[in-house]
C-alpha cells in the first residue's frame, strides 16, 4: 500500500531559508578569498556551530555558555546575509571582513569544543532536612526559649446536694400486738435477767424484721 507524501508547510519553508543562507555563507566567504572547497565548507560550519547550541540549549537548559555561542553563530548566519544584498562590495570586500572570515575556523572550532565537554552544572541545593527538624529549627528560631504556657486549670462546678432522705414513715402496730409484745419482754426480762433483743421478740413473735423493729421502738 502506497503512503500519500504530504509535504510540510514548516519543513518546505526551513529547507529554502537553510539553502539560500548556505549560499550566502558561500559567496561571502568566496569574496572574502576563500575559493573552492574552504569556501563551501565555512557555511557548514557556522550551521553546525548554530544547532550544537541550540541542542545545548534544549537538553541542558538556559545557560551563559550555549546563549553566547547561538547568538555569535545567528550574528555570523545573518550577517552573511545581509552583507550579500548589496551593502558591501564584494568585488572589493574590505580587510576587517576578510580578518573575519579568516578567523571564523578558530573561532568555530572552540565553540564546538567547549558546548560537547563543557558539563552543565547544576546549583547544590543543599542538604535535604526532614520536614520535623525544619519545623523544629522554624520554631526554636521563633521562640528560642520560651516555654509553653501551662492551660488554666479546669475549675470543678459544685455538685448540687441531694435534698434530705425523710425517714421511712413508722409501721403501725396493732395495739394487742404491743401488749402481747409487753408480756412476752417481761417473761424475758424474769427468766433471763436481760432485756429482749430485736432478734429473739421477732422470733417469738413470728413478724417480720421491720414489724419486730417497730416493735422494740414502742416497748422502750
Amino acid at each position: 500500500m502506497n503512503r500519500s507524501i504530504r509535504p510540510d508547510a514548516v519543513l518546505v519553508q526551513a529547507v529554502i531559508a537553510g539553502a539560500l543562507s548556505f549560499a550566502h555563507l558561500h559567496d561571502l566567504a568566496d569574496a572574502a578569498g576563500q575559493d573552492g572547497w574552504k569556501a563551501w565548507a565555512y557555511p557548514v560550519s557556522v550551521d553546525l556551530l548554530l544547532v550544537a547550541a541550540w541542542r545545548r540549549l534544549r537538553s541542558d537548559g538556559p545557560s551563559r555558555l550555549a546563549w553566547c555561542w547561538f547568538v555569535i553563530a545567528l550574528v555570523a548566519s545573518l550577517g552573511a546575509n545581509v552583507a550579500t544584498a548589496g551593502f558591501l562590495d564584494l568585488a572589493h570586500p574590505p580587510a576587517w571582513l576578510r580578518f573575519g572570515v579568516a578567523g571564523w575556523p578558530a573561532l568555530a572550532f572552540l565553540g564546538g569544543t567547549l558546548l560537547a565537554h563543557t558539563a552543565h552544572t547544576v546549583e547544590d541545593p543543599g542538604p535535604v532536612v526532614p520536614a520535623e527538624s525544619a519545623l523544629a529549627v522554624a520554631t526554636e528560631r521563633v521562640a528560642p526559649n520560651s516555654e509553653p504556657e501551662p492551660l488554666p486549670a479546669a475549675v470543678a462546678e459544685p455538685t448540687p446536694a441531694l435534698p434530705a432522705a425523710d425517714p421511712a414513715p413508722a409501721l403501725p402496730v396493732p395495739a394487742p400486738l404491743v401488749d402481747h409484745a409487753r408480756k412476752v419482754a417481761d417473761e424475758h426480762r424474769t427468766r433471763t435477767g436481760t432485756p429482749i433483743d430485736t432478734d429473739t421478740l421477732r422470733a417469738r413473735l413470728g413478724v417480720p424484721a421491720p414489724m419486730a423493729d417497730a416493735i422494740a421502738a414502742q416497748l422502750t
